[in-house]
């Protein structure tokens, strides 16, 4: 039977370098972090050097150890959104589950009168089976949806109908949508620590959090502050596009959804400096790698904008703006360990991904994080 992910191309004409079933590696489940450590800070870091290949061990409460001389970390404040709401099929009062995809801030809401708004979204429908154009959901806090089209696996697009603020009702009575690796149901815990300490009320939307983030504590930022360290903010609404599974062999056919982003004129202004001076630009995160990257793709420069970035980055891609990246430990297959192998190497990253996993590192997102120099 022909593999599905396959294309009209052979296997054998795909280099290594693109040919996604090189982007495999051996995980054993016990090293997929189901919950957070108790202090942010306390997780391992390892440490990769692009230059040389050595591979170090540290904790990441130490990061002022490895982090150049005054350096620029690159932080994306967005906040996740508990999107993940509970409800029926009005038809056959069937369970579903609906994950709102969609960034609250590109969501164009329409007045209909008695109070009630209305509006184009597109989500995640869990089970799918039996839904297609025309199905009618109810979801908790009174939000009504009716499907408009099934695409593959689950994403739909419909139009959604509620009373008051969107954003309130979810924060009410939605769920933080955990990642289905982590096996159990969002508790008390995630409501916070599923969030970076820097996120913003007011940038709240992202259906995922920027991981590499999680590590920092408010008191270990003072102190990088402190060194000499400055950060700069962007937001990246990290949607749909970041956690799409790649289902061609060829990862070249692969296309990237688009995902919103800000970088507002004083963070441009900053990083436009610290290039200008030599300081080096440390992303934190793969979100804001993709939101520096795609900017500079754009338009040549670091520049202030306000809009979609669609920027696939892999093998062969070159990087920049970036000079280091914060990064956890990705999923195979997937488009975030793609863009971290075209940073420092392919062999490189899978190398240093096995010894993590012989050094007992905690995987993926309440996971361990890499440094990449």
């Amino acid at each position: 039977m022909k593999d599905p992910a396959m294309t009209s191309q052979k296997v054998d004409e795909i280099p290594a370098d693109y040919d996604l079933e090189s982007y495999v590696f051996d995980l054993p489940e016990e090293h997929i972090a189901q919950h957070p450590l108790s202090l942010r800070q306390d997780s391992r870091l390892l440490v990769l050097d692009r230059g040389t290949g050595t591979i170090r061990h540290e904790r990441f409460s130490h990061l002022a150890e490895v982090l150049p001389e005054n350096s620029v970390l690159v932080t994306n404040v967005s906040k996740v959104i508990p999107a993940r709401l509970q409800g029926h099929k009005r038809a056959t009062q069937g369970r579903v589950e609906f994950l709102l995809l969609t960034p609250l801030p590109a969501i164009a809401i329409q007045e209909v009168g008695a109070g009630w708004k209305k509006a184009q979204v597109e989500g995640l429908l869990r089970p799918a089976k039996g839904l297609g154009p025309g199905s009618q959901i109810d979801l908790a806090g009174g939000l009504e949806a009716e499907v408009n089209e099934v695409y593959q696996f689950g994403r739909s697009r419909m139009e959604i109908k509620w009373q008051g603020d969107l954003g309130q009702m979810l924060l009410e009575h939605g769920n933080i949508p955990l990642p289905p690796y982590i096996r159990r149901w969002p508790g008390k815990e995630d409501t916070f620590r599923y969030q970076t300490v820097y996120a913003q009320d007011q940038k709240l939307g992202s259906v995922a959090a920027p991981t590499a983030g999680l590590h920092f504590s408010s008191g270990q930022i003072q102190d990088l502050k402190h060194r000499g360290h400055r950060f700069v903010e962007l937001v990246l609404y990290v949607g749909y596009g970041t956690f799409t599974p790649i289902r061609v062999r060829d990862i070249r056919r692969h296309e990237m959804h688009a995902e919103l982003m800000q970088i507002p004129p004083d963070a441009a202004r900053e990083l436009e400096q610290a290039r200008h001076e030599g300081r080096a630009v440390v992303a934190v995160g793969t979100t804001a790698v993709r939101a520096l990257e795609g900017v500079f793709a754009r338009f040549g420069r670091i520049q202030p904008y306000w809009g979609w970035t669609d920027l696939y980055l892999y093998p062969g891609s070159r990087f920049q703006v970036v000079d280091h990246m914060i990064t956890n430990f990705h999923l195979p297959r997937s488009s975030l360990l793609l863009m971290v192998a075209a940073f420092a190497g392919r062999k490189e990253i899978l190398r240093a991904y096995e010894q993590a996993v012989a050094y007992g590192y905690r995987f993926f997102s309440y996971g361990d994080a890499m440094f990449i120099r």
